[in-house]
């Protein structure tokens, strides 16, 4: 039996020991934690980390106070739990390192919720069971571009096997990808904004309203062992989105969805994916940067360790005309493509639109990328493209150890196509840019 405090439950420790799953989490020092050298002596591309620190060292060792949403009122039977959830929320936000937990075995309905802070330190949101959105377009009318919103939060986790469903049929059907005539907007399942020292980890993310998950204006971010689903075809539907948002790994996930898979745009930094299945989506990009003439700027991204399976592009950095700005060193590196349209792909004229887009005199500036230990087959003869800009040639661009066949081989070899790019090569290189 629980005994409750004046702020909330307390478990019993045999409780904790057997369903409290400790975690620490590593924090970056006050300077990047990447260094990227374009070349050594020995001409190898070089990514050195900072030392990784434990800011959970000093978490209260006394018993997690615990917060269950049923205690509040959720019903999880079909009915709207949003009102049950706010409750809860309040009472977990002001009590220190405690726990809020949405049970197994049931399903959590919501209608567009924030969760916002200054909340107290060292809080842990554990989802057993699922939640799922509301269904009914008019529960979206305050707000069409949120769902499950987590905002101004920091030493916060968000784990525990359970299952986020954004029952997002409905959306993709009124998508402006798929109806020309609708007004497009960036519907985002769940999004944590200004968060600080955030983990994400060990949960199902399914069928998103459109992005499933954003990471916006954070720092010191975490995301592990997510499998995060949609339909192939459904519009929209990025699988972790990254924007202005610094030091974040993304690792052990799985990521099949109907656009890309990881997608970093303007005002991101120090970002490292590993250990990453991609597939089906468009796979991992880095943009688009520089649309309506606007400066974007990326830097120091590392994609270690992929599997890239039947994607519309394979890692893609992509750019419109008109715009400022940078995308520059980053190391894309140990991937396997299979069957995978344009596999290695630079564009500097990207054009996201029915109309042609005019061509113009400036571009973001795209310099000091690495393709190393990229191995597989292409879906289109074309593997490797490097579209550059004519006034801002791609600079310090480095293949290493790269082998892409064509994946029906029978019509040939894949071939590499290369306008204004400063390349070099090391290593065996297939194809070679003509």
């Amino acid at each position: 039996m629980y005994l409750k405090s004046q702020c909330c439950f307390i478990v019993p420790p045999f409780i904790i020991l057997i369903s409290l799953i400790p975690f620490c989490f590593s924090s970056y020092s006050q300077e990047d934690p990447y260094f990227i050298t374009s070349s050594n002596q020995n001409n190898n591309h070089k990514l050195t980390f900072a030392p990784l620190l434990d800011n959970q060292a000093n978490a209260a060792s006394t018993a997690p106070k615990l917060v269950n949403v049923d205690d509040y009122g959720a019903k999880g039977d079909g009915t709207d739990d949003s009102e049950a959830f706010n409750n809860a929320w309040k009472e977990f936000c002001s009590c220190k390192g405690s726990v809020l937990v949405v049970p197994d075995d049931r399903s959590y309905h919501l209608k567009p919720i924030t969760f916002e802070g200054p909340c107290q330190s060292d809080l842990i949101f554990k989802i057993y069971g699922t939640i799922k959105a509301s269904t009914k377009q008019l529960d979206y009318q305050e707000d069409r571009r949120h769902w499950l919103h987590f905002k101004n939060l920091e030493n916060f986790s968000v784990e525990g096997g359970g299952t986020i469903n954004g029952n997002g049929q409905k959306w993709w059907n009124d998508s402006c990808k798929i109806n020309k005539s609708l007004v497009n907007f960036v519907m985002q399942a769940i999004t944590f904004s200004d968060c600080t020292n955030l983990i994400v980890a060990n949960l199902r993310i399914k069928n998103a309203q459109q992005m499933h998950l954003t990471f916006n204006k954070s720092v010191n971010v975490k995301a592990s062992n997510l499998m995060v689903i949609a339909p192939g075809k459904s519009p929209n539907t990025d699988g972790i989105h990254v924007t202005e948002t610094q030091n974040i790994h993304i690792q052990n996930c799985v990521i099949r969805t109907g656009d890309d898979c990881i997608s970093i745009v303007s005002g991101s930094k120090n970002v490292k994916a590993t250990n990453i299945i991609c597939g089906p989506g468009h796979g991992i990009s880095i943009g688009s940067l520089g649309s309506k003439n606007s400066e974007g700027n990326v830097s120091n991204v590392l994609v270690d360790g992929a599997k890239m399976s039947n994607t519309s592009n394979g890692v893609r950095i992509k750019t419109w005309q008109g715009g400022s700005g940078y995308a520059k060193n980053i190391i894309f590196q140990n991937i396997v493509m299979d069957n995978v349209t344009n596999p290695i792909i630079i564009d500097q004229n990207y054009c996201d639109q029915d109309e042609p887009c005019k061509e113009q005199p400036s571009a973001v500036q795209v310099s000091n990328v690495v393709y190393k230990n990229i191995q597989g087959t292409s879906a289109s003869k074309e593997a490797i493209t490097f579209d550059c800009s004519n006034t801002s040639p791609c600079q310090g661009i480095s293949l290493q150890n790269v082998h892409l066949a064509l994946e029906d081989a029978e019509h040939g070899s894949a071939d590499g196509s290369c306008a204004n790019v400063n390349l070099t090569s090391r290593g065996m290189v297939s194809p070679k840019c003509s």
